[in-house]
């Protein structure tokens, strides 16, 4: 069996206050498992879909509204002793992680402290992979691609008492899922995150928290 590291985005499911936790020995033990059946556990979600389908235009619209010029997804892959991990897009002296809101009410336009700890943990590790010490994770508030807003519409008639897809419902589910009559500074969130050593160092004491676990579990 191979020697355990942590992925960046699911470092937040080890990174408990007090220890592991149930969240991270589960994790562990589901990575137990992957290891011994050499398969690993597929997970696809609407929200997930839509990320993964936009991301391109996302990188396009950061760089655009910011003033980078040009955004390159990056596909380079990332290593240490502890960690692992593939960012979006690497800079000279900055990485930038963008995150795709499923809509908007999930966009978080007025929160001041990033929303969701995993992805602070996720930043420490990136940073800690290449040797960053500055990090923007983006928010941004993209058009839903067609086919999902199909679904969402057809299983809304559906469980409405609707034999098929009625167009005028479509439409509206099409206006309540796009915004492009929405001024672009809305549809934007930039939050700053710095390096912190003593964090990444406790990502470095917890994955060997999880490699003692392992031990004792096989």
């Amino acid at each position: 069996m191979k020697q355990f590291k942590i992925r960046a985005s699911a470092c937040g499911q080890i990174m408990g206050v007090k220890g592991l936790g149930k969240t991270g020995e589960s994790y562990v033990k589901q990575w137990v498992l992957e290891q011994i059946y050499q398969r690993k556990k597929l997970i696809t979600t609407k929200y997930m879909q839509k990320g993964n389908e936009v991301e391109d235009n996302s990188l396009d619209f950061v760089a655009e509204q910011l003033g980078y010029g040009m955004l390159i997804k990056n596909n380079e892959y990332f290593e240490n002793d502890f960690i692992t991990g593939t960012p979006d897009a690497i800079l000279k002296d900055l990485i930038i992680d963008v995150k795709n809101s499923w809509d908007f009410s999930t966009f978080p336009l007025l929160e001041t402290q990033v929303p969701n700890a995993d992805y602070y943990w996720q930043a420490q590790c990136y940073m800690a992979l290449t040797g960053r010490k500055s990090y923007k994770l983006i928010y941004t508030l993209m058009n839903t691609p067609e086919h999902l807003i199909e679904k969402e519409a057809y299983w809304w008639c559906k469980n409405n008492g609707y034999d098929d897809l009625e167009m005028d419902i479509y439409e509206d589910f099409k206006a309540r899922m796009t915004y492009d009559n929405i001024d672009t500074k809305y549809r934007i969130k930039v939050f700053d995150i710095a390096y912190n050593e003593s964090d990444i160092e406790k990502i470095n004491e917890r994955v060997k928290e999880c490699r003692t676990l392992i031990e004792k579990l096989i």
